[in-house]
């Protein structure tokens, strides 16, 4: 079980410690409650430009990495369609300058013009080489709009169109910040051989005159529930046929979410899972498969999603990966295979909780989601799942009135 303590600033900053007194290394992370689903979709990109704009310098710090690379630190960050995490790992001796730099760029981002052109050039070539350039790089692009019609997880965090970042002005990215880099939209968690008065010092000294302001209204567009089929047919210069099938599941803190989780493992996770041994083992139709569930905290996505062998016709291969969902719909779950999956889950779980990184990042995303007690409850909802709840699941989740399938052919 992961411990911590908590206390909130006055402006609103929530912040939590994990003391870690074994530990000569701090962890800090703040996490900011605004990710791809929060753009207009006129202007998506917005939250991955900031990932990168964060780290362009700040009123008082011209260069963001060079006062930590002197102290011994690292840091780096990740934009989800939920998120904005930021971290840093230092030397907990050095921990001060982590608030140094953190709030330094909270209160006052450098809005350089010359900043906003380097980043945004660095934005368009990783949209170019990451989504446009390399093989089935674009399935988001044409798989989100497909499975979802009116919620914002239909972009990907990238954004929809490079035209949205090449015509974003300052105006927007000024607009952009000040609705959501706020310290009342925000959760800071450190861990490491710390104490709570010692973190809520340096909390108050470095954060606490921040300013506080009136959230953006939060007014997200519902997914309706998938009534028929959708299917997109495309090509494009790549080695494999590839089919992608998704279907909408729960939310990742839904009651749900952990039955239809390991649902996914038992068809797609490793090499002995159903779909590998059917399906690439067997029948030799497929070159690779998997099954995933996306876990974004709004109703997410059950992903299946394989490369067909040179040759196997592409009808032949979805007949085959339909039936075998028709199978897990209509067979129990073994006993071996319910232990074999909460088995790895378990074990993930623990392992994820090894690293002080991890534990404290596991804080900070919980809290964000509402209640930071989720950060030790995956366990025990994992040990309670039972075959009947993922049978059911099964049955809920994979029908074919709630199924989006994507065939990526290869030219």
């Amino acid at each position: 079980m992961i411990q911590f303590q908590h206390f909130e600033l006055n402006n609103g900053l929530k912040v939590y410690v994990h003391e870690d007194p074994t530990s000569p290394i701090a962890a800090f992370n703040i996490c900011y409650n605004v990710g791809s689903r929060d753009e207009n979709p006129n202007k998506t990109g917005f939250a991955h430009l900031f990932e990168h704009l964060m780290f362009g310098g700040s009123k008082n710090i011209p260069s963001y990495d060079e006062p930590l690379q002197r102290v011994g630190g690292e840091n780096n960050a990740f934009t989800s369609p939920d998120i904005t995490n930021y971290y840093i790992t230092l030397p907990v001796e050095n921990l001060e300058t982590a608030f140094w730099l953190e709030s330094d760029r909270m209160l006052s981002l450098s809005f350089d013009p010359k900043v906003l052109e380097v980043q945004r050039s660095v934005v368009i070539e990783e949209f170019k080489q990451r989504y446009l350039n390399q093989p089935y790089g674009d399935v988001w692009l044409k798989l989100r709009p497909l499975a979802y019609q009116v919620h914002p997880y239909k972009w990907a965090t990238i954004g929809k169109e490079i035209s949205h970042i090449e015509n974003a002005t300052m105006d927007d990215v000024k607009s952009f910040f000040y609705s959501h880099y706020l310290p009342n939209n925000a959760t800071l968690v450190v861990g490491g051989k710390v104490t709570v008065g010692q973190i809520e010092k340096l909390a108050k000294k470095w954060f606490g005159d921040i300013p506080a302001a009136a959230l953006y209204p939060r007014n997200l567009s519902k997914e309706p529930v998938q009534t028929e089929p959708r299917r997109l047919e495309t090509t494009a210069k790549v080695p494999l046929n590839a089919i992608y099938k998704t279907f909408h599941v729960p939310g990742r803190y839904h009651d749900d979410y952990h039955a239809v989780d390991l649902l996914s493992d038992v068809l797609g996770r490793g090499k002995s899972a159903r779909l590998h041994q059917k399906l690439v083992k067997e029948a030799k139709l497929f070159n690779n498969i998997s099954a995933y569930s996306t876990g974004s905290l709004d109703p997410g996505m059950f992903v299946v999603s394989g490369n067909l062998n040179q040759g196997i016709d592409l009808k032949t291969a979805e007949d085959a990966l339909n039936e075998e969902l028709e199978n897990i719909k209509n067979a129990n779950i073994t006993d071996i295979e319910l232990d074999k999956v909460k088995h790895q889950a378990l074990a993930t779980a623990a392992f994820g909780e090894v690293e002080l990184l991890n534990r404290v990042m596991n804080i900070a995303i919980a809290a964000n989601a509402g209640n930071v007690n989720y950060c030790n409850q995956d366990k025990d909802k994992i040990e309670a799942v039972t075959a009947e709840m993922m049978h059911k699941q099964a049955t809920e989740v994979l029908r074919n009135d709630n199924c989006s399938t994507l065939i990526y052919g290869a030219e």
